[in-house]
């Protein structure tokens, strides 16, 4: 075993990091305060290659795979710049599009998702299916040589900055098993018959969430992503990069909050003592790190299990799992340390508790983790 980082991937964070510092914890906050995107600094970052990291180079990126994304995912959250949208855009809709797309697909969409300029996002959650993607209800039916989508989704982010969509849709039932067949569309954000509406949230954002609905969306065939009725192996090959880069972002956020608590109580004094002397703030400063490292080293694992086309499905949660806590400890314990501070707007860290609450949730929440890895991983039986 090698735990030592290659001086690439240290050029990689290093680089990373120099530009996500140009905008810096402040612009985030602003921006998340707004509910406005942060165009300028996803521009940066695709201008520079790192949002296409791990886009084949032939279509304008990196070459690289879930270890560089995952990089990138984590420094800007560690710079207090963190963008969900490498999530869905980056992590799924060009992994997804990457594998299964058809050449014209490839040409058409991967460049533009390498370098910035274009934003493909996920839409598969619906309000009465929850956790179980079987029970999705929107549908795609032929329509001579089109399909046909009608349906609703579901807290789907960034819609407002995007130019397509990624749906999963039922298109017809397995004739042996008798469940449902998916399969996986393209669609432009500005198509006949799409409704988008603000589906309004607490926790501070940049990225804005919509209910979607579809009237009857007509699309040609050329958006059908790879084979009809395969979209549940493809969804997941998604999922895995999704839930990756969802933890490499929870440990940025941590070493981010850890890294202005311990400034602030390496100087902050009480009757001429540095509050940070006190174990009382230091211990869960201390607990915090010891988690953020821990999940680091299993984000790690899952990346480098992925990109090596070996199963990730067990690290990938438990990745998601422990960073997610991870995450919400260290902004806790930061605003505990920073006392009344800790709320005011001077100091910026009530915005990443809401991200991190927010990824305790999403892309999949804490308990079907452990429901997942009672069953996969304990041979437990299912209670559902």
């Amino acid at each position: 075993m090698d735990f030592t980082e290659t001086d690439e991937h240290r050029d990689l964070r290093d680089a990373v990091g120099a530009v996500a510092s140009r905008f810096g914890p402040t612009y985030y906050a602003e921006r998340a305060a707004a509910g406005k995107p942060c165009h300028e600094l996803w521009s940066a970052l695709g201008e520079s290659g790192f949002v296409g990291v791990n886009v084949a180079e032939e279509h304008g990126g990196g070459g690289g795979g879930l270890v560089e994304l995952a990089i990138v995912c984590e420094e800007i959250a560690a710079r207090g710049t963190p963008l969900l949208l490498l999530l869905v855009s980056a992590a799924i809709s060009a992994e997804v599009i990457g594998e299964f797309g058809s050449d014209a697909q490839k040409a058409r969409w991967l460049p533009g998702l390498a370098d910035g300029t274009v934003k493909v996002v996920f839409a598969v959650t619906e309000p009465d299916a929850g956790s179980n993607t079987h029970k999705i209800s929107t549908s795609a039916v032929r329509d001579g040589g089109d399909w046909l989508i009608t349906g609703t989704k579901y807290y789907i982010s960034g819609v407002d900055e995007a130019e397509a969509l990624l749906v999963v849709a039922r298109t017809g039932r397995d004739p042996g098993a008798g469940g449902p067949l998916m399969s996986l569309f393209v669609v432009p954000t500005d198509a006949a018959g799409l409704e988008a509406v603000p589906l309004p949230v607490d926790a501070m954002l940049p990225e804005k969430q919509f209910t979607l609905h579809f009237d009857g969306v007509r699309v040609g065939p050329e958006a059908l992503v790879g084979e009809e009725g395969a979209g549940f192996r493809q969804v997941f090959r998604g999922l895995n990069p999704e839930r990756i880069t969802g933890a490499a972002l929870c440990v940025g956020i941590a070493r981010h909050a850890l890294d202005r608590a311990a400034s602030y109580a390496t100087t902050r004094q009480v009757w001429s003592t540095p509050i940070g002397a006190h174990q009382g703030v230091s211990h869960p400063l201390a607990k915090a790190k010891i988690e953020t490292e821990l999940a680091a080293l299993m984000t790690r694992k899952a990346a480098w299990l992925h990109d090596r086309g070996l199963p990730a499905g067990e690290a990938s949660n438990m990745a998601k799992y422990a960073a997610a806590e991870a995450a919400l400890s260290a902004v806790d314990a930061a605003i505990q340390a920073h006392g009344g501070n800790g709320l005011a707007s001077e100091y910026g860290l009530v915005p990443y508790w809401g991200l991190a609450r927010l990824l305790r949730i999403a892309p999949v929440n804490r308990e079907m983790i452990l429901n997942y890895v009672a069953q996969h991983s304990l041979g437990l039986p299912r209670s559902y």
